[in-house]
């Protein structure tokens, strides 16, 4: 029993430092001064002496000591997690557009890997993985038993090499194989093109270190040809990535000085408002790249495009030009991620992802499990089909909505557009014809792209309706 007595009191005292380590002391400090929970800390030294003296096999203290912070982590949210020093060099190195891996942004739920997105022109992507699959097998190792992190670590390897993945999907029978080929990811994360008669299309896969930079750079680029009459910026399933690109994402279209949006959280540095303005979109001394943009840029007619893979800081950028009229919002509503992450340093070139914080839009909507909702709704084709989509409210312990008590049940299904006659061989009654997207970029065949350039042109859009 003095064991037990003694061992408890060396895992409490581990653990309070390991609490000290992560910040919550400090935390704790700025609302009232908290004790540790004694009682719990004992029952958790119980635990651990347990493991050490009676599981079937040794078990290294680091291994326990980290399994128990991930634990803690990925019970709080979906987007809270440990990091061990692959993954936070993995995160590192995905915010500056390049990385290895198959290219597929995961969650966990009821212990399978879930897709969120795939990203953009990876191998997921081209293999046709989709969002809401559930990966229960990867090669020959089942899912279910392994930490998230663990499944990434699969996942992940080296260029050329091969995985197969076997994996769930709502509305297949039998479960799907598919074998990827590893290779460095490298998101191009903006392109544009000049559309027939002076129209543009800015594309944004997602928001990494240079995104606000490159944004500039290809406005000027369509602006070489001539003045443009209208705009079309594509958030369409863009995951988001870093939050001050978004704000210079927005700043580029906005007004300066101009709100783009605010945090709120339990501690002061938690709450903040976020302007137009370099200090808040900026790293470091580089240059303004916002000084170098065409002045039409914040004039120029425009239409959003966003849907249900639009996440996080896209909607933060979606949400903004919505809140202050300075562009037309089209598509499906979007993903629902209205939460930031901090990341705090750990020893050992670790760290914790922690969601401190829910973002608002500049009038105060919180975007969190309810998402942006379009100004004018069309869906991915002319006969009303979206394809089904993942969003933050399905995901399981998702953060609630501060402001909006309804935002925590999944929203209906919208309303189809009306159906366009079809040419021809004649189709089933009741058999929906669907056509995905081309990966043709801005292609002819993009219905809702198609539909954004007639409302541009001031024709008259199929619109859904309630």
């Amino acid at each position: 029993m003095g064991k037990l007595k003694q061992a408890g009191l060396i895992c409490a005292g581990l653990l309070g430092g390991i609490l000290i380590s992560l910040q919550f002391s400090a935390m704790a400090e700025k609302e009232t001064r908290a004790s540790l929970p004694i009682e719990e800390l004992r029952t958790f030294a119980e635990v651990f002496n347990a493991i050490k003296q009676g599981y079937v096999e040794p078990v290294e203290d680091k291994k326990l000591i980290t399994h128990a912070i991930s634990g803690m982590l990925s019970n709080l949210d979906p987007h809270s997690a440990y990091l061990d020093a692959d993954a936070y060099k993995d995160l590192q190195v995905g915010t500056q557009g390049e990385f290895g891996g198959l290219g597929i942004e995961v969650g966990m739920e009821d212990g399978l890997v879930k897709v969120v997105s795939p990203i953009e022109d990876t191998p997921a992507d081209r293999a046709g993985v989709k969002s809401g699959d559930l990966i229960f097998k990867l090669d020959d190792t089942l899912v279910k038993g392994l930490t998230l992190s663990d499944a990434v670590k699969r996942m992940r390897g080296k260029p050329k090499t091969q995985i197969k993945l076997t994996i769930l999907r709502k509305g297949e029978a039998k479960p799907i194989e598919l074998t990827l080929t590893r290779e460095v990811i490298k998101v191009q994360s903006v392109k544009s093109k000049r559309l027939e008669d002076g129209y543009g299309y800015l594309r944004i896969a997602s928001f990494q270190e240079n995104t606000g930079a490159s944004v500039v750079k290809h406005l000027n680029d369509l602006y070489k040809s001539g003045p443009l009459k209208g705009l079309v910026l594509d958030l369409r399933n863009d995951p988001g990535g870093l939050l001050n690109t978004a704000i210079g994402v927005s700043a580029a279209f906005l007004p300066p000085k101009t709100l783009v949006t605010s945090t709120d959280g339990r501690t002061p540095d938690a709450k903040h408002q976020f302007y137009a303005l370099p200090e808040d979109y900026m790293r470091g001394s580089r240059d303004d790249y916002i000084q170098s943009l065409p002045a039409e840029a914040r004039k120029v007619p425009m239409v959003v495009l966003i849907n249900g893979g639009s996440a996080s800081a896209s909607e933060i950028v979606a949400g903004a030009l919505q809140d202050h009229k300075r562009a037309v919002l089209l598509g499906t509503t979007s993903f629902g991620k209205g939460s930031v992450q901090t990341v705090l340093p750990l020893p050992g070139n670790t760290a914790i992802k922690l969601t401190t914080a829910r973002y608002f839009t500049p009038s105060g909507r919180s975007i969190q499990a309810k998402g942006i909702v379009p100004d004018i709704v069309v869906e991915e084709s002319a006969n009303g089909n979206s394809s089904t989509r993942l969003r933050e409210v399905d995901l399981e312990k998702h953060l609630e909505n501060s402001t909006d008590k309804e935002a925590s049940t999944p929203a209906k299904p919208q309303s189809k557009a009306p159906a366009k006659p079809k040419s021809g061989p004649a189709k089933d009654e009741g058999e929906e014809v669907f056509e995905p997207p081309s990966r043709e970029l801005a292609s002819k065949k993009d219905y809702q792209l198609n539909q954004a350039l007639n409302l541009l042109k001031g024709l008259q859009i199929m619109q859904n309706r309630p």
